[in-house]
């Protein structure tokens, strides 16, 4: 009875997730049919109507506020509002993220998107070094990855797959026709970034979310938790590292923008410090976050230090 009562669940639990890949894919066929300018357009309305009401809007009202304590609040509210329009725009854009990418160098008349650095791109690929790229939730953060596979830089992207199973098979059925190596954030992930090093590959990730077992770095003026693994790696591999992130421009425009390498602090014996390497990174974050402040994701909760044990 048991076992049959379990079966029937799997199977409810199947078709339930059948369903809402269609749904899913029906709402991203009609994005289709509108166009890029459009459906971006709908999901940024959409979004500024419904996330206010949703408990993520708090969160990000609150990390406002502490971002910036002289900011009023009809500007704090603004704010949110600006970013929930562009988290919209970057959900509506996903369908189009084949044709977003138009960048090509010898084009007469520029394209959809604009890449600063493009020959530190051409230099990576062709040095026959591995490297790594750190990003962030900022504009639509999927087009470096986009950038590197349409340009022939070998690189695998770590991505967390959304909660939502219809959701996350979509959206992988999306990546992997216009990426190039993606590896899912999970238990045993560390081991395939690390071969992707080790054959002379380079490694992208985004570095602005929570990550409860992280270290302890300074951002926006308060202690926030990241992931270490790419300052690890860094010096394990003592590779490049580049921060790379994406500005939307007014007209449905993007550009892309690649750092020079960064000079991450060392240890007395001259290896890269991991703590120090982290927290160049997130500054480097922070500068990006404070010049366009609507196109980062306020929603999430980015500030979760444990409290110190007591002794």
């Amino acid at each position: 009875m048991h076992h049959h009562a379990k079966r029937s669940r799997s199977l409810l639990s199947r078709l339930a997730e059948t369903v809402m890949v269609g749904l899913v894919r029906g709402v991203f066929g009609f994005a289709r049919l509108i166009g890029p300018e459009r459906s971006a357009a709908l999901g940024a309305g959409l979004a500024r109507t419904i996330g206010p009401f949703l408990p993520a809007h708090r969160t990000a009202l609150a990390n406002i506020r502490a971002a910036y304590p002289d900011m009023s609040e009809k500007d704090v509210r603004a704010l949110a509002l600006a970013a929930w329009g562009n988290l919209g725009r970057t959900g509506a854009e996903y369908p189009h993220l084949g044709e977003l990418f138009d960048f090509d160098p010898d084009a007469m008349t520029p394209g959809r998107v604009e890449v600063d650095g493009i020959d530190q791109f051409v230099a990576l690929r062709d040095d026959g070094k591995p490297g790594i790229f750190f990003s962030a939730h900022l504009a639509n953060w999927e087009l470096p990855a986009i950038c590197a596979a349409r340009f022939g830089l070998d690189a695998t992207a770590v991505f967390r797959a959304p909660n939502d199973p219809a959701v996350a098979r979509v959206l992988h059925e999306i990546r992997s026709g216009t990426m190039g190596g993606l590896e899912a954030a999970r238990q045993g992930a560390a081991f395939a970034m690390q071969g992707a090093l080790e054959k002379g590959s380079h490694l992208g990730m985004l570095i602005d979310q929570h990550f409860t077992r992280g270290v302890e770095v300074d951002f926006m003026g308060r202690p926030a938790m990241v992931n270490p693994i790419l300052g690890k790696f860094a010096r394990r591999f003592d590779c490049p590292v580049h921060g790379v992130r994406v500005i939307r421009l007014p007209n449905h425009r993007f550009r892309l923008q690649l750092t020079p390498p960064l000079d991450l602090p060392r240890d007395p014996d001259g290896q890269i410090n991991v703590a120090g390497a982290m927290q160049a990174m997130t500054s480097v974050v922070e500068g990006w976050v404070r010049e366009n402040p609507e196109q980062w994701l306020w929603m999430h909760r980015r500030w979760r230090v444990p409290a110190p044990r007591s002794r």
